[in-house]
């Protein structure tokens, strides 16, 4: 009676989503049926014990051989292959998968276990770069879940699917079936590690198009989901990414920083390194957008630890510290191996920016070009306003500020229709550029002095120097532009040589710009200039 009770214990813990209890109270019972062992395995993955998920799939796996069931055996083998390849054991993922397929060569082509291998077999076309492969197994996997009303492998077909027609360019379409999949999952619908795969690609997917109303809604709910089960380990990483990317774009950057950190503690206990990568990746990002220069360069490098390449958020960090030509370098070897436009999309407003900061105007015109045909297409907001920002920036570049002006404008529109308030004062920025050019110099002080405000409020110290600088107030101790850059490669503990190397500048001058440093903040050595800037928010 006392192991009936236990058993009906653990099983009303699984149903309510407690994961320790129910994970605590099935491995305690030594004979559990296949439901059962598949309830503890799931269990196990979901409260952060990879390996005793493993263990009791195995275990399931062997009972259903043991008693003749082969299609109960192939469903183990494929999540094991599943958990395994998660986890980054491709090798042992493939054997089990190549088990599993073995196992049905003798059952009947009309099996829903087909289905679950099509996932398999999707990321094998994935990797193979056989797109078109790739796209025709989604929905193939969609049909087969639709024929057997499983819920999972409809949701699974039609992410696939979605994910597929997005990197083709066909956005809309796309997000349609990723919508639909997520009726599925907000109806309660899906199994748990099918509802979290579903939830975190829907929101990698609106991220990745910058449509940031949509990414904003369903990280809600994927938050209120993940806050539902108190001891879930999976998918909180990817939770806490997608929160600091909403916060980073509402300004709230210190609970931003605070967000991916939490994420790359997750992803650690889970040995995700790409995904700690990105964690770190975003963590820079937010620092160069404050100005905390030398801080951001320690999260990219903490990025590329883990095996993630922080571009082009490193590129821009060059940029800010005055190293051109390697930014320059760095954006067109990006663009050069980049293909696909949702990848190209998300580098085309860095590299339009470093283009015209690096007078390469004919490039950073044909950058913005192709970014404005992607953004129309795609019709999601943000890429719009980034499109028209950029529009605006290669238009000034060149003269002319009657063009840059609609579109300055048009980008502040649509950053404030997203409550962006740092993206929305860079736009006021070159509305300001724009009148100063055409010579209404009221309107453009205007502008810029909301924009400053704008930048004080959030703490974005390069931002606001910039636009102080247009409206002719000195910075903070009265030094010049090239000053403050000098002392930001000095603060980042470069010498002599290297910050002359960095900005192309001879060491003579490099020598100068620190003695005209010491004089205008009062200070007698280097050690003391850096700290004397820092208190004055130089740096």
């Amino acid at each position: 009676m006392g192991i009936v009770d236990d058993l009906e214990r653990a099983r009303k813990a699984f149903e309510r989503r407690d994961w320790a209890a129910a994970y605590d109270r099935l491995s305690s019972i030594d004979e559990l049926s296949p439901d059962d062992l598949t309830s503890l395995g799931t269990a196990a993955y979901l409260a952060g014990d990879d390996n005793a998920c493993i263990r009791a799939f195995q275990r399931g796996y062997q009972a259903a051989i043991s008693g003749g069931d082969q299609l109960r055996a192939v469903r183990f083998a494929f999540l094991l292959g599943l958990v395994l390849d998660v986890r980054g054991e491709a090798a042992v993922a493939s054997g089990w998968v190549a088990r599993a397929q073995r196992l049905l060569a003798d059952q009947p082509d009309d099996v829903v276990e087909h289905g679950y291998l099509l996932i398999h077999e999707f990321f094998r076309c994935l990797d193979r770069q056989d797109f078109a492969g790739a796209l025709r197994v989604g929905t193939e996997m969609t049909e087969l879940g639709r024929r057997f009303g499983n819920d999972d492998l409809v949701a699974q077909g039609l992410v696939c699917q979605g994910r597929l027609l997005i990197y083709s360019g066909r956005v809309p379409e796309g997000l349609t079936l990723l919508d639909e999949a997520m009726v599925a999952v907000a109806a309660g619908e899906l199994s748990p590690i099918f509802a979290g795969n579903v939830y975190c690609a829907m929101v990698e997917a609106c991220q990745e198009v910058l449509d940031f109303g949509r990414a904003s809604a369903w990280t809600s709910a994927l938050t209120r989901w993940c806050d539902s089960q108190p001891d879930l380990v999976p998918f909180t990483g990817q939770s806490a990414v997608h929160r600091g990317q909403i916060l980073r774009l509402r300004g709230a950057f210190a609970e931003a920083l605070e967000e991916f950190e939490l994420a790359s503690r997750r992803y650690a206990v889970l040995h995700s390194q790409g995904a700690a990568g990105l964690a770190w990746s975003e963590h820079g990002d937010v620092l160069r957008i404050r100005g905390d220069l030398a801080q951001a360069e320690a999260s990219y490098e903490k990025a590329s630890g883990f095996g993630y390449e922080p571009q082009p958020g490193l590129a821009l960090l060059w940029l800010a510290r005055g190293r051109t030509p390697a930014a320059l370098a760095a954006i067109r070897r990006l663009l050069a191996e980049t293909g696909g436009p949702v990848q190209r999309s998300r580098l085309l407003p860095a590299g339009v920016e470093i283009l015209v900061a690096g007078e390469s105007l004919d490039e950073a015109e044909q950058a913005s070009a192709e970014l404005t045909e992607i953004a129309e297409a795609f019709g999601c907001t943000g890429l719009r306003a980034m499109a028209a920002y950029c529009g605006a920036l290669v238009a000034l570049a060149a003269s002319d500020p009657g063009r840059a002006l609609p579109q300055a404008r048009l980008a502040g529109q649509l950053w404030g229709g997203l409550q962006a308030p740092y993206e929305g004062a860079r736009a006021r920025v070159l509305i300001g550029r724009a009148f100063l050019a055409l010579g209404d110099e009221d309107s453009a002080t205007a502008e810029l002095s909301a924009a400053a405000q704008t930048f004080t409020e959030l703490g974005t110290t390069g931002c606001r120097e910039d636009a102080e600088r247009l409206l002719g107030r000195p910075n903070a101790g009265g030094l010049t532009p090239r000053e403050v850059e000098v002392l930001r490669l000095v603060a980042a503990g470069n010498s002599n040589t290297s910050v002359a190397r960095q900005l192309v500048l001879s060491e003579k001058t490099v020598a100068r710009h620190l003695s005209n440093i010491f004089t205008k903040l009062d200070v007698p050595s280097r050690t003391a200039a850096v700290a004397a800037a820092r208190e004055r928010d130089l740096l």
